[in-house]
């Protein structure tokens, strides 16, 4: 056979790749349809505000950052040089026994946080009410691994922190001025 009569077929080496970007095409009209969106820049009703939250906090620090870095708002050092007051008490954080082993042994433990805050202007009219965020985690026990089990205490309540944050931020967008 010549290489003049040979049938030439089409490449199936591109089908793959094409399978693909028409999965990511429907993917994307498919959460555009449903009304997904992303969070995109944080909007926030004032301009600037006070984080009034003790010092060593770590959540202090967060709620700077966070609403810092979000760029809608500017965070000042005075109550007096604020359009907002954000009151954030200490968390308070707890751990319980969730679940003993059949020999009376801790097997798991629940760690939950609460943190409170507040949002006020100078003259006290309340932006946000009081409210609260309160979070649970629950964690396995074993004696044989306590200094990793340690580890994973600590990193949780980072973590639970770090949501706190993330919750009060996008509770301070939808805070409206009192009428």
């Amino acid at each position: 056979m010549s290489s003049s009569s040979r049938v030439l077929r089409p490449s199936r080496a591109g089908a793959p790749a094409l399978a693909g970007v028409l999965a990511a095409l429907a993917a994307v009209l498919l959460l555009g349809a449903c009304g997904f969106q992303l969070r995109g820049e944080f909007k926030y009703p004032f301009s600037t505000i006070y984080v009034n939250a003790p010092e060593g906090n770590p959540i202090n620090t967060a709620l700077r950052r966070a609403i810092d870095g979000a760029g809608g708002a500017r965070v000042v050092d005075s109550a007096a040089a604020a359009e907002v007051i954000l009151d954030v008490p200490a968390p308070v954080e707890d751990k319980s026994v969730l679940s003993l082993s059949g020999g009376g042994r801790v097997r798991e433990f629940a760690l939950s946080t609460r943190v409170s805050f507040r949002l006020h202007d100078a003259s006290g009219r309340e932006w946000l009410p009081t409210s609260q965020i309160v979070l649970h985690r629950s964690f396995t026990f074993v004696e044989s691994e306590v200094l990793a089990r340690e580890y994973q205490e600590v990193r949780l309540l980072r973590e639970m922190q770090g949501e706190a944050v993330q919750q009060i931020a996008r509770r301070l967008q939808a805070a409206r001025p009192p009428s």
